[in-house]
């Protein structure tokens, strides 16, 4: 391979050291000439999603060095958002994405490399290394680590939320509770549902950053060690090029993934990570972005948790290609790919190959139509997109809820405001009936400043489990939500608490309008009573007169930096 004006070559020279130090841990000397690739991962014994990675790099480093490069294996071992939840570990998720996009600065920038191949599954390890790549330009390809496969009768982990809700309410006994716990994860991979790790890995796809038909492969599929193989060709080729990740990556690559967004009904958190990615790619995005395309996106995904089928059965629809193929007509298709080709042109190769007939062999075996996973564009579960951008005198910057997830008794309501100052006070309430029919339990000082945004899965799961209040309250937070909550949940409230948002100044017994359609959330009355706007301007500024900002929750470590430095929610909740 030619290796002319590769980085590490240039870097080799300033470096005397470099090639010594490279046969000292077992390098060729003709290793030393020839393109080097960073392969990173968030390979670790930390949960499923990256417990089976280790083959996957072993297999790009073997794709690597047949097409003439060195691969060099790198780990930044993300955490688990399912075993952090129920105590402050899950404080620690969303700040866990920015380290591991600044170990990719770290590991790229220290010892320069010529391209790199991504590895991961889930939901922060995939983000924090799309914002690492973007921050480095480094030519990359992504291979999405796969899904788990659903244990008996389609059970999938995010059944387990309302299991221990309906357990702790009396409505299951112990030994049924532990048979769901004991099945919902019976292989490696990420979990079975449409929750951030399986949007995320649709994402890279859907951005072109991985290989055509590469996301949401079961990850004990045969075909996915080939993916990581055919990743690490792909990278060594790119090496050469010299076709930088910021090269490939354009605004309408964010807007292609935001229109499948829309078409698989993706997780809420991808408008956090979405704009946090693209702002290391130097690109503008925001909420806006999000709720223009969704406006008349239609959503085709008939898969969990808004839908029926586990997200391993994505694949058995013919994947990515097949959904994008849906939607082509609201596509970008001259948007560049990692494989030196547009998507249209992406598009047309994969019908040639035998990817859709492999897609259907896999499908025939569970019984199932391709229709009844994937709808045809024509035919769509709905028109309006999956998402939507609220915003008025309670979150005058916006706040998201997925509607796709939410009962039709709540597109429209007024509802009591209950106020808590924690998720731990919220989901107390909740579950020994404090919360009634009509009331809004507004979680506040749980945004990136107040406690680092946690998910707030087991209040919603305690709230969407119980059959009358899963249709007649809604959950308002400055917080966020797990990717695989539903019901009426509205997230992501900007300005948070801690920044002095009128989050913070909410009373009981206000009166809160949830409007969906008119894209509304504000606060209309007080003590039970209907006011004017300009009333309820008045007491607002008397509040936010009376109000104290809460003492900062971390006072050291990696909490206290990301609390100091995190952006608003509606701009992506990365430091800066």
């Amino acid at each position: 391979m030619e290796k002319c004006g590769l980085k590490s070559e240039k870097v080799r020279k300033l470096a005397p050291e470099m090639d010594p130090l490279r046969l000292g841990m077992g390098w060729s000397a003709s290793d030393l000439d020839k393109p080097k690739v960073l392969i990173e991962s968030t390979f670790g014994d930390s949960h499923p999603g990256s417990s089976g990675l280790f083959p996957l790099v072993e297999r790009a480093v073997e794709g690597v060095a047949s097409a003439g490069g060195k691969a060099a294996r790198y780990f930044v071992t993300d955490i688990c958002d399912g075993q952090a939840q129920g105590h402050d570990g899950i404080n620690y998720s969303l700040a866990s994405r920015d380290m591991i996009a600044n170990m990719v600065e770290i590991h790229n920038n220290a010892t320069p490399f010529d391209a790199g191949v991504f590895i991961a599954s889930c939901d922060k390890g995939l983000p924090g290394l799309l914002m690492g790549i973007g921050r480095t330009d480094l030519p990359s390809v992504v291979v999405p680590g796969g899904v788990m496969e659903a244990g008996p009768d389609l059970l999938t982990l995010e059944e387990i939320g309302k299991y221990s809700a309906q357990y702790q309410r009396g409505e299951i006994t112990e030994k049924e509770f532990s048979y769901y716990k004991h099945n919902a994860c019976p292989s490696c991979g990420a979990c079975s549902f449409m929750g951030t790790a399986c949007t995320m890995q649709v994402m890279s796809e859907a951005l072109g950053l991985a290989l055509p038909g590469t996301a949401l492969l079961p990850a004990v599929c045969p075909e996915l060690p080939d993916a990581a193989y055919r990743a690490g060709q792909a990278a060594a080729a790119l090496a050469v090029s010299g076709m930088s990740a910021r090269d490939i990556i354009t605004l309408e690559s964010f807007e292609n993934a935001i229109i499948v967004h829309a078409a698989i009904s993706g997780s809420t958190n991808a408008i956090l990570h979405l704009p946090a990615i693209a702002h290391e790619f130097g690109i503008s995005i925001d909420a806006e972005t999000f709720e223009r395309i969704h406006r008349h996106a239609h959503y085709i995904l008939n898969v969990r948790p808004a839908g029926h089928w586990p997200a391993e059965y994505v694949f058995y629809a013919g994947g990515v290609p097949a959904i994008m193929e849906e939607v082509r007509s609201l596509l970008h298709l001259d948007a560049m790919t990692v494989t030196g080709k547009s998507v249209g042109e992406n598009l047309e190769d994969i019908k040639k190959s035998d990817y859709y007939r492999i897609c259907e062999e896999y499908r025939k075996r569970k019984g199932v139509e391709k229709e009844d996973i994937l709808r045809p564009f024509d035919r769509p579960i709905g028109s309006e997109g999956t998402i939507a951008i609220l915003k008025g005198n309670l979150a005058p910057e916006g706040a998201v809820i997925k509607h796709s997830a939410v009962p039709a008794e709540m597109f429209h309501a007024v509802l009591r405001a209950r106020p808590f100052n924690s998720e731990e006070e919220a989901i107390e309430a909740v579950l020994s009936h404090r919360i009634k029919p009509g009331d809004a339990v507004i979680v506040r000082y749980e945004g990136p400043k107040g406690s680092g945004m946690p998910e707030l899965f087991y209040t919603t799961e305690a709230i969407s489990s119980d059959p009358e209040l899963g249709k007649s309250i809604a959950l308002i937070t400055d917080g966020r939500f797990s990717g695989a909550s539903k019901g009426p949940a509205v997230g992501h409230v900007s300005p948070e608490a801690a920044d002095g948002g009128p989050i913070a100044l909410v009373e009981e017994g206000d009166l809160i309008e949830l409007d969906i359609p008119g894209r509304i959330l504000a606060v209309i009355g007080t003590e039970g009573e209907k006011r004017s706007p300009e009333e309820i301007e008045k007491i607002l500024a008397e509040r936010r007169r009376r109000w104290k900002p809460a003492e900062p929750r971390y006072k050291s470590g990696v909490l206290k930096i990301y609390s100091e430095h995190a952006v608003s929610p509606m701009k992506g909740g990365y430091m800066e």
